[in-house]
């Protein structure tokens, strides 16, 4: 049992794509595969999918790769997580500023699901910063 189950996650991502591996698998939940979404739709891995094993399932997530299959380069180049278990960081929408100048995310779980930072400030909602992408 994991303390901290998102940190896992984004430390296996981070991992997987250090070594330009093709595909990562996590155990799943309700949260990870909100946070699979926003990583989709924001360009930085291929697809997901859910995958039943009898406990709780299992996430295999395709990591994202510039270039050809000799010259691969990362989409992913880093992942930190900001918000841990001791303590929690809420950002109310005035507050949420770009990350690396506008190049990267902040992943946030607000009262209407989790979104980018750019989706909080657009609709003006704040919340708990997961995690920052770049």
């Amino acid at each position: 049992m994991w303390s901290d189950p998102i940190a896992d996650m984004l430390t296996r991502l981070r991992n997987a794509n250090s070594v330009l591996k093709e595909t990562v698998d996590i155990p799943a939940s309700n949260l990870k595969k909100a946070i699979c979404d926003v990583l989709k739709k924001e360009g930085f891995i291929n697809d997901y999918k859910y995958m039943e094993d009898g406990r709780q399932g299992i996430i295999r997530i395709v990591l994202k790769y510039k270039g050809s299959r000799r010259k691969k380069e990362k989409v992913l180049n880093g992942v930190v997580k900001v918000s841990k278990n001791g303590r929690r960081i809420y950002l109310s929408h005035d507050k949420i500023l770009p990350v690396k100048g506008g190049l990267g995310i902040a992943i946030i779980t607000t009262s209407k699901g989790v979104m980018t930072d750019k989706e909080a400030r657009r609709l003006g909602v704040g919340g708990e910063v997961i995690a920052y992408v770049w």
